[in-house]
């Protein structure tokens, strides 16, 4: 439930006031971390921001009309947390210090830079108390202090505040397959308060984790449920086009993340957020990406300073991958990008048509990488004899095997071969054409 009554932040501590009854939660104040025509936010990461974006000429954050007074805000209820994961492929490779391995092999280490649980997340319901923008559902994501999650959490929440930013410069511009940014503030234990638009809980893996269930359902139902063919495949038809719509919202994110120089980074299951999840309302369905803490900018002229401290995996892999220059390690870096859409192909191509347990996302790239190698005409014969993944095999045998088609491209070995964001969307497969 949205607490109703104003939220008070005072110097002696967050008081909630509500019909005559207050309770004091924390012993810290919340300021704005915004000052008018410069910015101020998230203690010792934005004052490197701040010479930053006036160096690259980006605009600033009053610009973007953020809302900056904690008092402009209400808090609702907790629902959930969670740890960032930054992890590119799995690899069964375990080197010691003495084992060196080829330019090829290398390309195909990857590596984990950010465990999950490294930097818990907390997610609040709330809405906009005043203002133009005044009842607005919010959702709340927060940063721990630097005292619980270290100095990289203050980079983390500086860097996904910077990327929001960018990519909402220009009001005439703005995607819609990426969730928006409309304020935050800073308390004075140092959490970090990023303030969304509420345009629903769900994500892709909550999707597939409800779906998979129904299929679980549905086989133990039996004979019970098969006197309905028609009904069945009726239902196989609604998935089948709410996933390559869920796809094709989040590749239009990623192309107008990528047209803009800037990679994402965290590409997954749950950095996929959904207003529905009803397949029948598949018309209505925009998928947004969210997650940018680990978003890095390609620009050649950042490129040219040299790595900072969040992206330094991505560089390692890319100069093991032999991309040197700025225009090769730009290349390898929205390569990068289309590997993790092609896990999350793959991810929604199995999990929502399989029984629940059977396939997971750990599961199913290391069946890719490390059975395989990659190699997606010999995981399609292994499916094939597995009748408990034979739906997804028919969804990507689509159009003479369009799917397969498009995931080998994504998951290409070798970097250069992999296709931009753009030639994705015009795939037959993510066109529908194949429906």
């Amino acid at each position: 439930m949205i607490i109703t009554a104003p939220i008070c932040f005072s110097n002696a501590g967050i008081t909630i006031k509500t019909r005559g009854n207050s309770n004091h939660l924390s012993s810290s104040s919340f300021s704005s971390f915004f000052y008018v025509g410069s910015l101020h936010c998230f203690s010792k990461g934005c004052s490197k921001l701040s010479s930053r974006n006036k160096k690259n000429g980006t605009s600033s954050l009053c610009r973007a009309n953020l809302i900056t007074d904690p008092d402009d805000f209400e808090v609702g209820r907790f629902f959930g947390s969670y740890g960032f994961m930054n992890i590119t492929s799995y690899s069964k490779f375990q080197p010691g210090p003495d084992v060196e391995y080829s330019t090829k092999d290398m390309e195909q280490l990857r590596v984990q830079d950010v465990g999950e649980g490294t930097v818990k997340i907390r997610l609040y319901e709330g809405r906009i108390a005043r203002g133009p923008l005044r009842g607005t559902q919010v959702i709340f994501k927060v940063y721990p202090g630097q005292r619980a999650g270290g100095i990289e959490a203050d980079m983390m929440a500086a860097n996904e505040l910077k990327a929001h930013v960018f990519l909402q410069s220009n009001p005439k511009e703005i995607c819609q397959n990426i969730q928006i940014l409309l304020g935050g503030f800073e308390t004075k234990t140092g959490e970090q308060w990023l303030a969304f638009r509420n345009d629903g809980n769900y994500s892709a893996a909550d999707y597939a984790k409800v779906k998979s269930e129904a299929v679980s359902k549905d086989r133990n139902l039996g004979e019970e449920k098969l006197w309905n063919r028609f009904d069945q495949e009726q239902t196989i038809k609604r998935r089948r086009f709410f996933v390559i719509k869920l796809l094709r919202g989040a590749m239009g994110g990623l192309a107008f993340m990528h047209d803009r120089d800037k990679l994402h980074q965290s590409l997954g299951p749950a950095s996929v957020i959904l207003n529905t999840l009803v397949e029948k309302d598949a018309a209505y369905l925009v998928p947004r990406l969210r997650d940018l803490a680990f978003s890095v900018d390609v620009r050649y002229s950042v490129l040219e300073e040299g790595p900072e401290i969040l992206s330094e995996g991505l560089w390692r892999r890319a100069s093991a991958a032999g991309a040197f220059t700025p225009m090769e390690k730009r290349a390898f870096g929205i390569a990068d990008d289309i590997y993790e859409a092609g896990l999350l192909l793959a991810y929604l191509a199995f999990v929502p048509f399989c029984e629940a347990g059977i396939m997971d996302a750990l599961s199913l790239q290391r069946l890719l990488e490390s059975t395989f190698q990659l190699d997606l005409e010999a995981a399609r014969e292994y499916c094939l004899a597995d009748d408990r993944l034979l739906e997804s095999v028919k969804f990507l045998d689509l159009g003479a095997g369009a799917g397969w088609e498009l995931l080998q491209a994504m998951l290409n070995p070798d970097f250069r071969k992999r296709p931009i964001a753009e030639a994705v969307l015009n795939h037959r497969f993510m066109t529908g054409a194949v429906l």
